[in-house]
Parts: C-alpha cells; sequence; structure tokens
C-alpha cells in the first residue's frame, strides 16, 4: 500500500519538478545540459512556486487577511500563477496586465477569475515606460481597493520559493552542478537559487539571461523585445551586484528559434525565456567542456504562447 499523502488541493502539487537532460541540441564535446522542466507545475509556470510563496508568507505576518484581496502587475505568467492560488484559497485578485504579451495568459488569468486591467504598448513590444505604467497603475488600485499589493519586483518572500528550487536541483543533479544559467525577470529566481547553491558549493558559476535589445544589466541602454517575462528595460530592484559572475545576452530571434528547437528536435515545448536560458546554456557549456553539468530552467510551456508561436510559422 502506498503511504504518499494525498495532496490536500493542488497548491500541494507545486515544485518537485523533473530534471532532464539535453540530447540533441547539447554541444557534441560540451558539458551536458540539465533542464528543470517547471511546465510540470499546475499553470505551467515555475511561477507558481513564488505566487504560493507571497500569498503564503503574506497570510502569516496579517498583510492578507482573510477577506482580503490582491494586486499585482504581470506579464501574464505570475498572474496565472497568482490567479490559481488566490483562487483557491478564496482572495479576489486585480491584475494591471498589457497586450504586450501572450494572449494565452491573459485568457487564463481571466478564466482562473482574476479582474484584468490590459495597458496598451507600443507595437506589443516590452518597454520601460510599460513596466513603469504597469506598476504605476497596481500602486492606485491598491489604494483604491485597500488590498494587498504581492509587488513582485519588490517582494522578498519570493525568494525562498527558489531556494526550496535549488534544493531540488541539488539533490536531482547529486551535487555535480558546474554553472546555473537563468533569464532575469524580477531576478528572484536567479537570486534564491544562487543563493542556496553557493551554500551548497562555492565553485558553481551563475549565469544571468538578458534580451540583447534590453541589455541593461550588461550596461546597456533599456530597449524593446518580445521576450515574454524577462528584462524589465531597468535594473530591477532584486538585482545584486556579484549575484552573477557574468551575464549573457540573448536575442528575441535567437531565443525564439530555440524554443521552437526545443520543441522539434527535444520534445521540450517551452516560451522564449527558456530559449534563451538555453541559448546561453549552450554557450557556457561549450565553454567548460566535457565531465562539467550546467543547469537552467524550463521557465513554462509553450502552450502560453501558442498563439505567437502559430503567426511565426505562418510569415
Amino acid at each position: 500500500m502506498s503511504t504518499t499523502t494525498a495532496p490536500r488541493s493542488i497548491l500541494d502539487c507545486i515544485g518537485n519538478t523533473s530534471l532532464v537532460p539535453l540530447t540533441r541540441i547539447a554541444p557534441a564535446n560540451g558539458a551536458r545540459i540539465l533542464l528543470k522542466i517547471e511546465s510540470e507545475n499546475p499553470t505551467g509556470s515555475m511561477k507558481d512556486r513564488m505566487a504560493l510563496a507571497m500569498i503564503e508568507a503574506a497570510e502569516s505576518d496579517g498583510r492578507l487577511a482573510p477577506g482580503g484581496s490582491v494586486v499585482e502587475y504581470t506579464a501574464g505568467s505570475t498572474g496565472v500563477s497568482l490567479s490559481l492560488v488566490c483562487g483557491v484559497k478564496g482572495y479576489p485578485l486585480h491584475v494591471v496586465t498589457s497586450d504586450a504579451f501572450a494572449q494565452e495568459k491573459l485568457d487564463h488569468m481571466a478564466l482562473l477569475g482574476a479582474r484584468l486591467r490590459i495597458l496598451k504598448s507600443e507595437s506589443g513590444r516590452m518597454t520601460e515606460r510599460l513596466t513603469r505604467d504597469m506598476i504605476e497603475a497596481a500602486r492606485i488600485i491598491t489604494e483604491e481597493t485597500g488590498g494587498f499589493w504581492t509587488d513582485q519586483l519588490n517582494n522578498h518572500d519570493q525568494l525562498a520559493a527558489y531556494r526550496v528550487m535549488a534544493d531540488e536541483i541539488w539533490a536531482q543533479a547529486v551535487g555535480e552542478i558546474q554553472a546555473f544559467v537563468q533569464s532575469v525577470g524580477t531576478a528572484a529566481s536567479l537570486r534564491g537559487t544562487a543563493q542556496r547553491l553557493r551554500e551548497r558549493t562555492a565553485d558553481v558559476q551563475i549565469v544571468a539571461v538578458e534580451p540583447d535589445e534590453s541589455a541593461v544589466l550588461s550596461g546597456g541602454p533599456g530597449g524593446a523585445h518580445k521576450i515574454d517575462g524577462i528584462g524589465a528595460g531597468f535594473v530591477v530592484p532584486l538585482w545584486q551586484d556579484g549575484i552573477a559572475d557574468r551575464i549573457e545576452r540573448v536575442s528575441t530571434d535567437d531565443a525564439m528559434a530555440m524554443a521552437f528547437r526545443l520543441a522539434r528536435e527535444e520534445g521540450l515545448f517551452a516560451g522564449t525565456s527558456t530559449g534563451a536560458n538555453v541559448v546561453a546554456a549552450i554557450r557556457v557549456a561549450e565553454q567548460l567542456g566535457p565531465g562539467a553539468t550546467v543547469v537552467t530552467i524550463l521557465c513554462d510551456t509553450g502552450m502560453k504562447y501558442l498563439k505567437s508561436y502559430g503567426a511565426r510559422l505562418r510569415v
């Protein structure tokens, strides 16, 4: 008879995702590349981890009381994850988002019960101004509703969720990790995972990834790009100098091309931020060579991008 404890709700199914190797895309004479398959989370995204962490921390210290509501600005995945968590826990959720992001994500949030305010973008692209407009709109809604603003760009509670993810990675890779590669949105996943991995081994190389069109972490100017969920256009508050040993810049075109390769050659259907991660991970693997292990993240499922992917295929 199984001794596994049955989940109390779908929220108990968050985390404990698989770690799988690339078999065809990894460089022949490079390090092995392992992907943490975060699409296995309930909404198909790693953001389920941080959404649950932010809400439970606020519940525990009284910032979010029974009967309260929640507010957030989001490119989509965080909003979908918060929609799930808030729906299960019974909190109304107000989301500020934009037409710059995948329509599938907006529809998913609405289907899970979120109340959306959708801001117009510049030709469907992510820019610094759009990010700041979304933040301001969320601030105003918070004042009007008296809700709890999770404020993901400044929220430190989410770091704990990614330290747990780092522990999973360490156990699954049996402590053999020479490099960890992750794209930067709020910087929470990179920072939390990096901190925990460095507690395990001081020799791990931490590699941040950002859009080439908006390489602000590398000292470049902010710009417009179409890699959902990363590249806010300015240096985000949770970023810390020294958190990464190096920064890799990946263009939107290269990220999307790699996302398509992952689907066709590895059977891994993911979003463009994952494509960017793998482009950077291949560069690192080529430099480290055989015998080393590079870990990166499959951030979310490609099902969130079917319309935009389909349009790209038909061009």
